[in-house]
């Protein structure tokens, strides 16, 4: 049997009528179109504390980490739009990152991240649609072992670019965002086979 490329995709907002939320999906639709299995999720459903070491040794880590860090471990590839708040990630996301880097017992170090291969994108209000914080995105992953391909998409003026539907109404657009989900599964399916 062919390999198929498993890929979680979220944004790192909460928000409800988020862009990136809606972004991430167009990606999630392209990788999907490419043959991957994609499970978007929602990091709003995920309420995890900020990290603390005191609170992990105490409690261990909150259930709700314990559920996203899964999530990771069970995909080999990332789909991520992340919002950029002060010209850099949410703390929401990197909180998200944190928890799921913690070590578990007999765990390789960093397991939810080794050797995933992620492509990111981002949606703003402004002229420069997110591209700063993409750069400490992309930071972060490639610090944590995760294979961040060079293609990156960043859309301006969020608040005028999406259809009803949640599609790009620039169809150049719409495409590169299909494009960098189709380009993960893409790559993973070469790795494995």
């Amino acid at each position: 049997m062919a390999y198929t490329p498993k890929i979680l995709a979220f944004a790192g907002s909460t928000r409800t009528d988020s862009y990136n939320k809606k972004l991430v999906q167009i990606a999630a639709n392209g990788a999907r179109t490419a043959g991957a299995e994609v499970t978007y999720i929602d990091l709003r459903d995920f309420p995890m504390p900020l990290l603390d070491e005191d609170l992990e040794k105490a409690e261990g880590m909150p259930e709700n980490a314990r559920k996203f860090k899964d999530l990771m471990l069970q995909h080999d590839g990332l789909l991520i739009a992340s919002p950029e708040y002060n010209s850099s990630v949410t703390a929401v996301l990197k909180n998200a990152i944190d928890w799921a880097s913690r070590p578990a017992a007999g765990e390789a170090p960093l397991a939810a991240f080794a050797d995933k291969v992620a492509a990111i994108m981002s949606a703003s209000p402004g002229g420069l649609g997110g591209l700063r914080g993409l750069v400490h995105l992309r930071s972060i992953l490639g610090n944590i072992r995760v294979i961040v391909l060079p293609d990156q998409v960043a859309i301006p003026k969020a608040y005028e670019v999406f259809t009803t539907e949640g599609a790009l109404t620039d169809p150049k657009q719409q495409e590169s965002i299909e494009k960098l989900g189709a380009n993960v599964a893409n790559v993973l399916a070469k790795l494995k086979a």
